[in-house]
């Protein structure tokens, strides 16, 4: 069979091609570009007649995946797959596997991060203090004893509800089923609506899927507390962002770290949460640590060779 990887995984070379050399022990083509790409006919160059695709978090249209005649797995370094054109791929009969648990760590810590950011005002003190003029001090807030409102109870959610336990928080959760591992931390699941009252904290830990897009609409984001921060390290619309942002600079919501956004970053100018007020955005990077790009390139090399020897792994069901 021909494997393509066909845009860098964030990995030295010699990574790449230490977890390629049991394909190629198997006989099996192996071609990496080591150059993203976003021109749909080079995307389709590089897949064409390749058995196994595999991709990371660029987006893979329909445009390409219809014609993919030779391909049956799109291999996705990547924990969401929504990036993919996933109906099509159906329709061919193409798989798509993920590397799900590759950034649960990375994940978990930016949302700790965007929280004491918000608490601590630490990139507000930072610019403050360089000023020629300075404002003062700011007084901030401890997360100890704070309720902290899990939306999505996978991996990535038990994993914050861990570092947010060690920090002296209280957990709930919300989920389509409850789960023994979380409730073993103290974690109480309560209604969305009950969370969204209760919650000093609410982090977002959902797939994107037609059922999640605007899961926190205007009536939902209604129900937080003025004194409530919302952190959402998942995907940007599940979260209705532009009265995110209504509700931010009428000051009924405390503030908001956003790492996910309706489009992927550059955002266009007068997108509302870059006007928000007491709200940290970052790129997307959640994901992003070496430990992670690691992992997930261990997860997807080992995805490849599993569907290789006719025991597919991490198939997403479309």
């Amino acid at each position: 069979m021909k494997v393509a990887l066909i845009e860098p995984l964030r990995v030295p070379e010699e990574m790449i091609e230490r977890l390629a050399q049991p394909i190629k022990d198997m006989r099996h083509e192996f071609i990496y570009y080591d150059e993203k790409t976003t021109d749909h006919d080079e995307m389709l160059k590089r897949s064409r007649d390749k058995d196994v695709v595999m991709i990371a978090n660029n987006p893979f249209p329909e445009e390409v995946v219809t014609q993919l005649e030779q391909t049956k797995l799109i291999n996705v370094a990547f924990t969401g797959v929504d990036h993919v054109a996933g109906e099509a791929a159906r329709e061919k009969g193409i798989k798509i596997a993920n590397a799900a648990g590759y950034s649960d760590q990375s994940v978990a810590e930016l949302v700790i991060g965007l929280t004491l950011d918000l608490y601590r005002s630490i990139s507000q003190g930072d610019k403050d203090i360089h000023k020629e003029s300075f404002p003062g001090l700011i007084q901030g807030n401890e997360i100890k004893g704070k309720t902290v409102g899990i939306i999505g109870t996978g991996n990535i959610g038990i994993k914050t509800a861990e570092l947010f336990k060690a920090f002296g928080a209280k957990l709930v959760g919300y989920n389509r089923t409850e789960k023994e591992e979380a409730k073993k931390l103290g974690l109480e699941y309560l209604p969305l609506d009950d969370l969204l009252l209760k919650s000093d904290i609410v982090t977002v830990h959902l797939p994107m899927n037609n059922e999640t897009k605007h899961f926190l609409s205007e009536e939902k984001l209604n129900k937080m507390k003025r004194s409530a921060v919302l952190i959402n390290c998942a995907r940007g619309p599940i979260v209705d962002n532009k009265h995110l942002a209504d509700l931010l600079n009428e000051e009924k919501i405390s503030g908001a770290g956003i790492d996910v956004f309706d489009m992927e970053p550059p955002l266009p100018a007068d997108y509302p949460l870059l006007h928000a007020k007491n709200t940290i955005l970052t790129p997307h990077v959640a994901y992003l640590t070496d430990e992670a790009m690691k992992k997930r390139a261990e997860i997807a090399f080992d995805n490849t060779l599993a569907f290789l020897r006719g025991k597919p792994k991490n198939i997403v069901e479309l």
